[in-house]
C-alpha cells in the first residue's frame, strides 16, 4: 500500500491518482477529505481509499498509523504543508505555530510513526515534498517558509543515513512552481509571471520517476534548480527584494 499524508489535493493528490492508474493500492490523507472529487473517477476508485488525518494533530497521526499497523507500507510520501508569504506580510502567532507544526513537528512526527513500521517490515521508501525555496542561502529578511522547507530536505537527509543500513530509502522531493489550486489561491489567480512553472501531472511524474529510482533528492525544473544556483551568488540585500 501507498500512504500519502496530505495527498487529498494539490500534488499529493496528482501522486495518487497516477499511482492508482497504474494498479497501486493508495491511501490519502488530510484535514478536509472534501477536496477529493466526489465521485472518484470510476478508472481509479477502486485503488483509492480516505481518511480524514490532520498531521499537526499528534493523536490523529498516532491513530492513522496504529490502524495500518496490519499493513504493508511499500511507501509513506508527507505532502502536507502549510505556505504562507511573511516576506511580505506579517506572521502572527497562531499562523507561526502552524506552520511550525506542518512543516516540520508533523513532518517528523509522522516519518518517526512510519520508519518503526518500515522498520518491523524490513523493507520500504519515505519521501517528503519540500520546496526549491530549501535551496536558498540563508540571508537577513529570509522567510520562515523557506527555513522550514530547508529543515525538511535535513530531515530527509538525516533518516536516509539512518534507515540506509536496513534497505530502506528517504526521498527529499524538491520542487520549484506547481500549478495548484492553493498557487492560484495566493497569487489572486495570476500564475503568469512564475518562472518555469509546471503543470500537477507534470510533477507527479517527476516524483514518481524519482521514488521507482530510490533517488536521495530531485529537483525539478531542471531551470528551477539553476536558478536558485544563481540566485545564491547574489548580494543579501538583492536576494531580499527578489519577487515572491
Amino acid at each position: 500500500m501507498i500512504l500519502i499524508i496530505g495527498g487529498t489535493s494539490g500534488i499529493g493528490w496528482a501522486v495518487a491518482r497516477q499511482y492508482a492508474e497504474a494498479g497501486q493500492q493508495v491511501l490519502v490523507c488530510g484535514r478536509d477529505l472534501a477536496k477529493l472529487p466526489s465521485p472518484l473517477p470510476e478508472s481509479i476508485a477502486n485503488n483509492v481509499q480516505a481518511v480524514a488525518c490532520d498531521i499537526t494533530d499528534l493523536a490523529q497521526v498516532q491513530a492513522l498509523f496504529a490502524q495500518l499497523s496490519s499493513e504493508v507500507l511499500d511507501l509513506v510520501l508527507v505532502s502536507a504543508g502549510f505556505y504562507y508569504r511573511d516576506r511580505f506580510e506579517q506572521l502572527d502567532a497562531s499562523t507561526t505555530v502552524r506552520m511550525l507544526n506542518t512543516n516540520i513537528l508533523g513532518l517528523d512526527v509522522a516519518f518517526s510513526l512510519a520508519s518503526k513500521q518500515l522498520l518491523q517490515q524490513g523493507f520500504g521508501q519515505l519521501a517528503a515534498i519540500a520546496s526549491v525555496a530549501g535551496l536558498l542561502r540563508d540571508y537577513p529578511g529570509a522567510s520562515l517558509y523557506s527555513s522550514c522547507k530547508k529543515s525538511v530536505i535535513q530531515l530527509c537527509d538525516s533518516y536516509r543515513i539512518a534507515l540506509k543500513p536496513f534497505g530502506i530509502s528517504v526521498t527529499a522531493i524538491i520542487p520549484g512552481y506547481v500549478d495548484t489550486a492553493k498557487l492560484r489561491e495566493i497569487n489572486q489567480q495570476d500564475v503568469s509571471k512564475k518562472p518555469f512553472l509546471i503543470s500537477e501531472q507534470q510533477a507527479a511524474e517527476h516524483i514518481i520517476s524519482a521514488l521507482a529510482k530510490r533517488q536521495a533528492q530531485v529537483v525539478f525544473p531542471r531551470r528551477m534548480q539553476w536558478l536558485i544556483r544563481l540566485l545564491n551568488c547574489l548580494p543579501s540585500a538583492l536576494l531580499a527584494k527578489r519577487p515572491a
